[in-house]
């Protein structure tokens, strides 16, 4: 009797570049060396591996015994590896050849160490757009794997999902395959029993498969899958379960794509999976899809309206979070710079940096982790360190595709970037030699997800299933929250960059500066100047007003000029406005460690307060150097620690983002500053 379903299983291990040992350590722990334990003792279970460049080179070295496992399920014939970028980029957002350079990468390290070349394509975070075949086909690549979601978006239904499909572009071809939603779900979520039957429902033909290829951290690392999964014994229980059911055949995806028929032609639009698409939306706009959904019932939605109702696209993330759009446009304006540069270290560094764990938020914390920024800057500055060696440049690019013109100043020892689109503030401090970008802040935003804590409704991301079959998946727990995490709900409505220009009143103080809640009367922390630029200065300026509701003009001027360690700048304000005001120069920074942080002589704490001084020294112990603001005039000094709320895997995050200062001077009619930035080894 033949076997009705091919079962088509596969896992993704990735971690992202340089992520925190612990977690590595952890992972193999809890999830990756189980996971191989396991499966060492039934190599007769055909599956499907891809792990990143990075984490392998952390397995091999780190690992031994894992990576032995490993290798001895490859020599068995039970593991088939699937490619993709070797440090994890999301491939639609990174230039052409550096996809084929990435793919390549990877296929030359699983051929040299695994003895394979792979033919398969694991499709980071499922992005899909048609232009990635011809490249795809460059670097060697016959199928890939994609949500059925994305099949559905182009009009096919469910029950017809069962086997790969071809597409081209251009002419060049490529297997799809679509992975099984219900699968997901239900691997490794629900009993075995369950598990095996939703298997054995992908038979509608002799060669039906049923498709899975999802995160092996699943399999453990993901909040009580390890007692379910491995104390449990689920994973040990399934394996046997498929084995020893006959219906069932376990079957790598280079031979069903070789020896079974394609089920025919597929064009899919520009999409990632339903829940990404939704995260990619402002909040607002997530929230109305979540009503939608809600009216049309999920029933409903899952039967009909999936093909319909749709979320936004990955490189929404790019226009909803200013600070993803930065970190991926300095990416691309290193892959331009490449071949005048032409040194391997250059390469390196720039592929590390197009990772994509930095560039955007769901349920994982993405953007919202400081050390994964920190990360992918680390790399921005290496590879500019190189490029630049010890050269002094003052550029102007307009990179970033607003229109505005942004300004970066090269010196040896430091980068500034300015930006005109956003008040002349700076919004790149780069220490060379440390390779930290002290302006790597984080603006506190409305998401989608806050609103659930701020109606004190259970905080869930789909309805609740009964998990009388099984556990429950991360899109269906429910989160507890408390009265701290909604208190720290707080939007700010300019960008959180340093130089920033208020005009305010008397009232302004610490609370209101915290909450920006704070009168503002000016037009200039969040709107455009003019820029003029010179060999060793840039001017930023800009014809504004402040508004009593009706616009008085207002004239404000700023010059940045380069010196030996830092920059010194002119600051000249001029208004119409009869009466007294308030000037605020507000700047945030951000710290690999806080609690090593010194202002001005005392530990940096929660909030804090200074009278009347005409200094900001902040000491990061971490890099051993002093950050000095100097003014010609006294101020008043208000500082508070700038924290988001974020969701996470395991609930929600509070994270320190950086620190917002206030430089607070009163004036009438105009105010004429001077001052310096200066960095200080100590």
């Amino acid at each position: 009797m033949a076997k009705a379903t091919k079962l088509l299983f596969g896992i993704h291990m990735h971690q992202p570049v340089d992520n925190f040992d612990w977690v590595i350590k952890m992972g193999v722990e809890t999830c990756y060396g189980p996971f191989f334990e396991v499966m060492s003792h039934y190599p007769e279970f055909k599956f499907s591996v891809h792990c990143s460049g990075w984490l392998m080179e952390q397995i091999e070295v780190n690992h031994p015994k894992l990576y032995g496992q490993i290798l001895s399920l490859v020599e068995q014939g039970s593991i088939e590896f699937f490619s993709a970028g070797y440090y994890e980029p999301i491939l639609s957002v990174i230039p052409s050849q550096d996809r084929v350079t990435q793919i390549e990468m990877l296929n030359n390290s699983i051929k040299s160490e695994f003895k394979q070349e792979p033919k398969g394509l694991w499709l980071t975070e499922r992005v899909w757009e048609s232009s990635l075949i011809p490249d795809l086909n460059k670097a060697g690549v016959k199928y890939t794997v994609m949500d059925d979601y994305h099949f559905q978006c182009a009009g096919f239904d469910e029950n017809i999902l069962d086997g790969y499909y071809m597409s081209e572009e251009g002419g060049s071809k490529i297997g799809l395959f679509p992975i099984s939603k219900n699968l997901r779900y239900a691997i490794p979520f629900l009993n075995v029993d369950s598990a095996i039957k939703t298997i054995k429902s992908f038979d509608r033909k002799e060669d039906s498969a049923a498709i899975i290829f999802d995160d092996a951290e699943k399999f453990g690392m993901w909040p009580g899958t390890h007692e379910w999964v491995y104390e449990k014994g689920w994973l040990k229980n399934f394996v046997e379960a498929v084995l020893a059911d006959e219906q069932i055949e376990t079957m790598h995806y280079a031979e069903y794509y070789e020896q079974v028929r394609t089920r025919g032609i597929a064009y899919l639009p520009n999409v990632s999976y339903y829940e990404m698409g939704e995260w990619s939306l402002r909040a607002d706009d997530a929230l109305k899809l979540n009503a939608f959904k809600a009216e049309m019932g999920h029933e409903r939605y899952d039967a009909e309206g999936v093909k319909f109702l749709k979320g936004g696209i990955w490189k929404n993330f790019l226009v909803k979070y200013e600070e993803s759009n930065r970190i991926h446009k300095r990416t691309l304006e290193l892959s331009q710079a490449r071949k005048e540069v032409n040194k391997p270290a250059f390469d390196e560094a720039l592929y590390k940096a197009q990772t994509n764990d930095a560039l955007w938020h769901g349920v994982f914390g993405g953007l919202y982790l400081p050390n994964l920024r920190d990360n992918a800057y680390r790399y921005i500055i290496e590879a500019e360190h190189v490029r630049y060696g010890r050269k002094h440049r003052l550029e102007r690019d307009q990179n970033e595709l607003d229109g505005y013109d942004k300004i970066k100043m090269v010196m040896p020892k430091y980068i500034f970037r300015f930006d005109a689109a956003h008040g002349g503030q700076l919004v790149e401090f780069d220490y060379r030699k440390g390779l930290f970008n002290w302006q790597n802040t984080l603006t506190r935003r409305k998401e989608a997800y806050h609103q659930g804590l701020l109606e004190d409704t259970p905080v869930v991301e789909e309805e609740i299933r009964s998990v009388e079959d099984g556990i429950d998946t991360i899109h269906h727990a429910n989160v507890e929250v408390d009265d701290e995490l909604r208190s720290s709900i707080i939007y700010d409505w300019y960008l959180k960059n340093s130089f920033v220009d208020h005009i305010s009143d008397g009232n302004f103080n610490g609370d209101n500066f915290r909450y920006c809640d704070f009168k503002e009367y000016g037009d200039f922390s969040n709107q455009p100047f003019e820029v003029e630029l010179d060999k060793k200065q840039v001017t930023f300026s800009r014809e504004g007003g402040l508004y009593f509701p009706q616009k008085v003009p207002t004239r404000l001027e700023k010059s940045y000029i380069s010196n030996k360690s830092g920059f010194d700048f002119n600051i000249n304000l001029t208004t119409e406005a009869e009466g007294d005001f308030t000037y605020i120069l507000e700047h945030n920074f951000h710290f690999s460690d806080y609690e090593k942080v010194m202002i001005n002589g005392e530990l940096s704490e929660d909030e804090g307060y200074f009278k009347e001084v005409k200094t900001l020294e902040i000491y990061d112990a971490e890099l051993k150097q002093n950050i000095v603001i100097e003014l010609d005039v006294p101020c008043d000094i208000y500082y508070f620690q700038l924290k988001t709320l974020s969701q996470s895997e395991h609930g929600f995050d509070l994270s320190v983002q950086g620190v917002s200062f206030a430089m607070v001077i009163p004036f009438s009619k105009a105010l004429t500053l001077k001052g310096s930035l200066e960095v200080k080894n100590v």
